[in-house]
């Protein structure tokens, strides 16, 4: 047995030695310190963002202008989320005066029914300030942006429609970056106890899952379908670097969405789902020992390679998402999640240009378009990954 004893101690000391620890450096903020700081500065930012509802930000420009759109833009939602959730942090009147105004901006996106990302749109500024003021107004509007959504959906596909255009020659496109319109579902239903919404966010999910991963979880971008028989037609992308590659951001969306759709359901197979992501993302050979990705993880890598802080921001906050919901793997995520917001207080990783407080994402790298450059949703969900990461302090 003594043999046996010692190969099991070596065994276990070998693999904990390269596992990521959680923050002990005394140099790096703390969440709720970072949180009052990304405050404090967004509150200094408000006047160099003037209201304007034709220009909500976005992004960078690459001559360093911001670049701002309307209201039906997928992105509208998140400025205004941002200043939600950091007027939790401190209850700043001047933060809720903005954000009160921004997100008012995006009242008519209820109506929006060429789109799917009404949950960006909507739950991410609306949804964020009835989580905190209870204004029933804002209640009325997430149930009615439901309903529109909800409209896109096909039951024989068992999918809401993602998009409208035909890019590829599609006949019913479905991307990744669809689950994360489903919380707003899950949250109506509990709003109007209409099952409805509850069933059409589940079986969405469950066909994501059956048709979206490969053999290692990694997910497609984009799958087609046939609206009349629900068979798949194609599998490919339209941001990643190709149609058999792990697109960074796609993992991302994949592993929050997954995380959220066990929260609300219980469904044991979307928690199998998220660890596996998770396991995919977390013992990929490419990706960089800040784990912060390149802006897919099959991208040809060179010193030049764009990250994608975006995707590190939204699996930061995926992950600690699941340190509550999976008490069997808490040290797991909570070590990777701190490595990665570890990794976002560098200085390398910070944008000192108004609104922004991160640089270094990727919008699509081959449409040309946002590459490395701040981008407002890495933002909102590096503000979402520390609220989370602090209610665990």
């Amino acid at each position: 047995m003594k043999p046996f004893i010692s190969t099991l101690l070596f065994f276990l000391l070998f693999t904990c030695s390269d596992a990521p620890q959680t923050t002990t450096d005394s140099t790096v903020p703390t969440a709720k310190e970072r949180l009052q700081q990304l405050a404090a500065r967004a509150i200094a930012d408000l006047d160099k963002v003037p209201l304007d509802s034709m220009a909500i930000p976005r992004a960078l420009n690459e001559d360093g202008t911001l670049h701002t759109v309307k209201s039906r833009d997928w992105t509208s939602g998140f400025y205004p989320g941002m200043l939600w959730q950091l007027y939790a942090v401190n209850q700043d009147p001047e933060l809720e005066r903005a954000a009160r105004a921004w997100t008012a901006f995006i009242e008519k996106e209820k109506y929006d029914d060429h789109t799917h990302d009404l949950g960006f749109k909507l739950y991410c500024s609306f949804g964020e300030g009835y989580k905190i003021t209870k204004d029933e107004r804002y209640k009325d509007i997430i149930v009615t942006a439901s309903e529109t959504l909800i409209q896109r959906y096909n039951d024989t596909v068992g999918c809401i429609r993602s998009w409208d255009f035909n890019a590829e020659n599609w006949d019913f496109p479905v991307i990744i970056d669809n689950m994360m319109n489903l919380e707003m579902l899950f949250a109506a239903t509990r709003f109007t106890d209409n099952v409805t919404f509850y069933k059409v966010a589940n079986r969405h999910a469950l066909t994501t899952m059956k048709n979206h991963f490969r053999a290692d979880y990694s997910s497609y971008h984009v799958i087609d379908y046939n609206p009349i028989t629900g068979e798949v037609r194609k599998r490919n992308t339209h941001q990643g670097f190709s149609d058999d590659s792990a697109w960074s951001r796609g993992q991302a969306w994949g592993l929050h969405g997954f995380a959220t759709c066990y929260r609300e359901t219980g469904n044991p197979a979307f928690l199998d789902r998220a660890r596996e992501i998770a396991n995919f993302i977390f013992n990929h050979p490419n990706l960089p020992e800040d784990e912060i990705p390149y802006w897919d993880y099959n991208a040809p890598k060179s010193p030049e390679a764009p990250r994608d802080v975006s995707a590190a921001a939204i699996t930061a906050s995926g992950l600690l998402d699941l340190v509550k919901l999976d008490p069997e793997r808490k040290d797991f995520y909570l070590q990777h999640a701190d490595r990665i917001l570890t990794s976002l207080t560098k200085e390398e990783y910070k944008s000192d240009v108004a609104p922004f407080f991160l640089q270094h994402s990727t919008g699509g790298f081959p449409n040309g378009f946002e590459i490395d450059v701040p981008i407002i949703y890495a933002d909102y969900y590096y503000v979402e990954a520390l609220r989370r990461r602090a209610a665990l302090e």
